[in-house]
């Protein structure tokens, strides 16, 4: 996974924690023998490492009984720098003394009993633990709201939020889901002081006055006039206009005016054609009959 999806990532898991089980900054985170053994190994500055992974300032803790155990194995190698790193943080008391235990405890025992000292389940807390361990991991999952971290190959890894945390999560916000808003239980502050006007005898000049005042506007409602229901009254119909009567304009022609009588029909003119030999010998023959003819008893000159 890129560097810049799992710091995304990891600033989304811290918010749910913060939302969910109260984180908040700075965050106290629990280290144990083999993480810090590894860190020293490794040559990473573990304080800064651990606020680029948690996205906030830190508090880095160790129990007496992890610091215990890194003096008991002194001859190995990388542990002398991991004691001196130890020193700088602050000292957990887990209330197993010297005394009382004199060979330490595991880490498993130890962190156990500072994260859940009652053994109901719950980071009280709000510890990160911060281990290498499997098994110290694998019993932290148990636990309600506890943020794991570890490192491999000299890189720091946040585990998942757990599946008990995410169940107590999820119920958590369906609780806050189907809550319902509750009345206030009850007569609120500005009742009581009304009902203490009201015992007083300026409260009952009060009261009288208000019930005059009532009976006023009731006695007014009462005189006034009652009109139908402007809703329920059928609506007046329209009176057409002449207009509106005759519809639209008709194609019928305009009567002709005197001008226009007196003139007729215009005669349409006919187109005369060229006559045929035919038509002229008939011509001829009609010009003969048209012309007079003479007289009895006079001659006609050839």
């Amino acid at each position: 996974m890129p560097r810049a999806k799992r710091s995304k990532l990891y600033r989304k898991l811290m918010e749910r924690f913060s939302i969910s089980f109260g984180f908040r900054e700075p965050y106290q985170v629990l280290i144990d023998a083999e993480l810090l053994l590894d860190a020293s190994r490794h040559k990473i500055e573990l304080v800064k490492r651990l606020e680029q992974t948690l996205h906030g300032q830190v508090k880095p803790l160790i129990t007496q009984c992890c610091i215990r155990q890194l003096y008991g194995r002194k001859g190995e190698a990388g542990v002398d720098s991991a004691i001196e790193l130890g020193k700088l943080f602050e000292r957990r008391r887990c209330g197993h003394h010297p005394d009382q235990y004199p060979e330490p405890l595991s880490g498993l025992e130890c962190l156990s009993s500072v994260v859940d000292p009652k053994d109901n389940g719950v980071n009280k807390f709000h510890y990160v633990v911060a281990s290498n361990e499997l098994e110290i991991r694998a019993h932290m999952r148990r636990i309600l709201g506890v943020p794991l971290i570890y490192i491999t190959r000299s890189v720091m890894i946040m585990e998942p939020m757990a599946s008990g945390s995410v169940n107590e999560r999820s119920k958590e916000e369906r609780g806050k889901l189907r809550a319902e808003i509750k009345k206030p239980v009850g007569k609120r502050k500005r009742d009581d002081d009304d009902d203490d006007d009201d015992n007083s005898d300026g409260g009952q000049k009060r009261n009288e006055q208000n019930k005059s005042s009532r009976e006023t506007e009731q006695k007014a409602k009462l005189s006034r006039a009652k009109g139908p229901n402007p809703l329920a009254v059928k609506k007046p119909k329209k009176t057409k206009t002449v207009n509106q009567v005759q519809g639209p304009k008709s194609s019928i022609p305009k009567p002709l005016e005197g001008s226009e009588l007196a003139e007729g029909p215009k005669r349409k003119r006919k187109r005369k054609h060229k006559s045929t030999a035919a038509d002229g010998e008939t011509v001829a023959i009609a010009k003969s009959k048209a012309a007079p003819q003479p007289e009895a008893g006079v001659e006609v000159e050839a």
